[in-house]
């Protein structure tokens, strides 16, 4: 998209958001009195103000956030002991060799700072083949999927959208090997560089999207057996 194409798709979406509506006035979560931004000069969403849509982005849901490091850890663990004790489960070894399977289809390894440009799904590969490089166990891949299934049926208050499940799974697989590292020199003169993906957006649901599926039949034959408690949900916050 050239430089012209791009003004003058500017000035329609600014011209098309002031065409208010009484159906977009406010944001549609219960309690948010701020307006949607199709009512607005800050975009086309007839549904939630900028703080819920950029919420929704990044959490998978605009009415809940993320759930925290400390509320998942218990069930990580969990996870990782039941997966553990029954690796020669039919349906355990299937999960894991699906992972295995993403990894070798996830084409090759792009450093973190090359993204640019990419689509979302070819982000979702690239994440994956950092897994892959990184070395991360395919085993640890299933647990963070079941983690995601065991907190949401405990949550008496989660929201079930597939689409919030999917970006909490994504969180989770991410952080695994997140991030491209890389360190030039020796001692003080030393340069170093952190670079990390953006944990948003379609990218997310894509990651999730795989991370969840890889577990379903496990989920599906093992649902009753799946460890419960002493576990508690209290809120959810962002991580």
């Amino acid at each position: 998209m050239n430089i012209a194409t791009r003004i003058k798709r500017k000035a329609e979406v600014k011209d098309r958001a002031r065409n208010e509506s009484w159906e977009v006035s406010r944001c549609r979560v219960v309690g948010c009195g701020n307006p949607a931004r199709a009512s607005t000069d800050d975009g086309l969403d007839r549904l939630f103000c900028r703080s819920h849509a950029e919420q929704y982005s990044r959490h998978g849901s605009p009415y809940r956030k993320s759930y925290t490091a400390t509320q998942v850890r218990p069930y990580r663990a969990a996870a990782v002991a039941w997966l553990t004790a029954n690796k020669d489960d039919p349906w355990v070894r299937n999960s894991i060799d699906r992972v295995k399977g993403i990894y070798s289809s996830a084409g090759s390894h792009v450093e973190a700072f090359r993204l640019r440009g990419l689509s979302p799904e070819e982000r979702a590969d690239a994440a994956w083949a950092r897994l892959r490089k990184a070395g991360v166990d395919p085993l640890k891949v299933v647990a963070m999927a079941l983690a995601v299934e065991m907190i949401i049926r405990d949550d008496p208050q989660a929201d079930h959208k597939a689409e919030f499940k999917q970006v909490q799974a994504a969180k989770l697989v991410h952080r695994l090997a997140s991030g491209t590292h890389k360190r030039w020199g020796e001692g003080a003169a030393s340069t170093e560089l952190h670079v990390y993906p953006r944990s948003r957006g379609r990218v997310l649901r894509h990651i999730g999207e795989a991370a969840l599926e890889v577990c379903e039949l496990v989920v599906d034959h093992h649902a009753p057996s799946l460890p419960r408690g002493p576990f508690v949900v209290i809120g959810a916050g962002e991580q």
